[in-house]
């Protein structure tokens, strides 16, 4: 009767069926659980040790977090088994490992640690099998005048029969048949094994070679997991097993993708209530005039370093590397009938990688870490550098500031190894830290380049339901409350006569990058106030001077520094109000 039948046949069908391959997800490993009780490496990006150091416009050489590469040493352990395997069958493609990143900056992050060899995984580190592709880079690709495929003769003209030179059309066109041909033979992605992207995948590409995925960016809806995840769902082979007659399973093996099938919601039980009553909170355009604020918007501070670095142990805090913090075996379970099936779980464990790191190679992997942050703003020779951090490292590597937990990753060599590695950025920055502290003649603030001043201006309106009250010497119509103390002080200033404007820092942008215990994390300081003498002051409220609260103090007063010392932004200052009633005091003070 018809010439066309629709049938619903979604997604878990045809993972149940055998159709696609079956996304396998992990569900737990030997290191600590995020706050929801699942495993770290279940939504990565969403981790705190992670979010912050990459929703940030970091530099290529900026080592990733170790939780990330903890995550690459996983897959990449998986993935050398499985490209093994594929070659003992006679497979001339090899599997792929593709990345889905946040932002630009994170994937050329990524791009930089496997071709610098810092995922200690060298079959997957290999540049001419890596693919990055994003926005960006196919806009530079396309920019180009021409590429040229091979090196012209002595006398300046092309050899008869060898590759010509590509325009730049043809270079952007030749991207994009990379990535589209990704796992055939034949073709120019042949052997692509690990590719790297920021939103370009989720744009209907597909590869039958696909055996794992890593998720490096917020997935705010099951659809968009449903869509990376199907980047790697496309079987390698669709013959039936002669004795089953069904198709062999296929899987691939997923971190940091929260992928599940959630059930839909019955529209049963009570009517949900009527929705809270919101506070509109926005800059007044009336107000702008006498109370608008700006600041510089400096996304890090470079230094101009002494040509000796020194190195001083004895004000080092001791970074503290605890066993049970870092994982090393995982499990996953494939997703059957929209839940994990534990019956089919699988491992993959880290021990036997450990046999590749070697302590001398764990000291120059973080040394050339530290070399490539401080080489541009080095004064002298790399060699010399190069020479001083190696040092420094093996220092610190073998003194009490570096502690191990428990005792038994202290005294076996091979454990203590791991754990090193799989904490290597911690080190680099913990090192980085206190080489920056004790070698810098000069701070340099690097502005955004899109947006280089911020202002209270730019805010976009926002609703809130929590206690907020109008203000009076503020651009901003109302302060909202996270805490009675800063509600208090929050008075105190408004009424404050040295106050000349001010503003709480919420929804504004104003960010300061902190190291603490070698993790690279943001935090927002409360309150930016304009005083009657000019001055700009950030106050910060804060109840116990706590380690890490004088991390976030110490990378605010180079903040102030770096800011002064530019000189084009007037006069800032910083300070700490630990009790409601020195915020007087703490005004008057800077307003003298």
């Amino acid at each position: 009767m018809f010439t066309w039948i629709v049938s619903d046949f979604g997604l878990n069908d045809a993972i149940e069926s055998g159709l696609v391959k079956t996304p396998r997800v992990v569900i737990r490993d030997d290191g600590k659980f995020s706050k929801n009780y699942k495993s770290r490496f279940y939504h990565l990006y969403m981790d705190r040790e992670v979010k912050d150091d990459l929703n940030r416009p970091a530099e290529p050489q900026e080592p990733l977090p170790d939780l990330v590469l903890n995550g690459y040493y996983l897959l990449g352990k998986d993935w050398l088994e499985t490209k093994r395997s594929w070659e003992s069958l006679g497979a001339r493609t090899p599997p792929v490992v593709i990345t889905v990143a946040n932002r630009t900056e994170t994937a050329a992050r990524i791009k930089n640690a496997f071709d610098k060899g810092k995922v200690l995984i060298e079959e997957l580190c290999n540049p001419d099998g890596t693919l990055h592709i994003d926005s960006k880079v196919l806009s530079e690709a396309e920019s180009k005048d021409e590429a040229t495929l091979a090196e012209e003769s002595v006398n300046g003209e092309e050899e008869s029969e060898g590759p010509r030179k590509l325009t730049k059309k043809e270079q952007g066109e030749l991207l994009r048949l990379t990535v589209d041909t990704v796992g055939r033979l034949g073709a120019p992605g042949e052997q692509i094994q690990n590719v790297i992207s920021v939103g370009m995948l989720s744009e209907g590409w597909d590869a039958k070679t696909v055996t794992h995925i890593m998720g490096l960016r917020a997935f705010s809806s099951q659809l968009l997991c449903e869509q990376v995840v199907g980047r790697g769902l496309r079987r390698t082979s669709y013959e039936l097993n002669p004795e089953t007659k069904l198709f062999d399973a296929e899987y691939v093996n997923i971190f940091g993708v929260p992928f599940t099938f959630l059930p839909h919601e019955r529209d049963t039980g009570t009517p949900p209530p009527p929705p809270s009553f919101k506070t509109a909170v926005m800059p007044l355009k009336e107000r702008e005039k006498e109370f608008f604020i700006q600041w510089p918007n400096v996304v890090r501070v470079d230094r101009s370093f002494k040509t000796r670095l020194t190195f001083d142990e004895s004000k080092m805090q001791p970074l503290r590397l605890n066993a049970a913090d870092t994982a090393q075996l995982v499990e996953l379970a494939p997703i059957v009938d929209g839940k994990p099936d534990i019956s089919k779980i699988s491992e993959i464990d880290l021990q036997r990688l450990g046999e590749r790191f070697r302590l001398q190679k764990i000291i120059f992997e973080a040394a050339g870490s530290i070399f490539e942050l401080i080489q541009p703003s080095w004064p002298g020779s790399k060699e010399l550098l190069l020479s001083q951090v190696i040092a420094n490292v093996d220092r610190f590597i073998r003194s009490p500031a570096l502690e191990i937990e428990p005792p038994l990753f202290y005294q076996d060599d091979l454990k203590r190894r791991i754990l090193l590695t799989l904490n290597m950025n911690k080190i680099v920055q913990h090192v980085f830290d206190r080489l920056k502290s004790d070698s810098t003649e000069a701070l340099v603030p690097i502005f955004d380049t899109v947006k280089p001043i911020r202002s209270t201006s730019e805010m976009l309106t926002w609703y809130t339901g929590k206690p907020c009250e109008p203000t009076k010497k503020s651009h901003i119509n109302f302060c909202v409350f996270d805490s009675t103390w800063e509600a208090t002080e929050a008075f105190h200033i408004d009424r404050n006569r040295s106050v000349e404007a001010w503003v709480k820092n919420d929804h504004l942008g104003f960010e300061i990058v902190y190291v603490f215990r070698g993790v690279v994390r943001k935090y927002r300081p409360d309150f930016m106030i304009r005083l009657t003498n000019g001055v700009q002051l950030v106050l910060e409220v804060k109840g116990q001077d706590v380690p890490e609260a004088k991390a976030k103090h110490s990378a605010l007063a180079e903040w102030v520094n770096a800011v002064n010392g530019h000189g084009g932004f007037g006069e800032w200052a910083w300070d700490v109000s630990f009790d409601i009633s020195d915020v007087d005091e703490k005004l008057a003070k800077h307003a003298a």
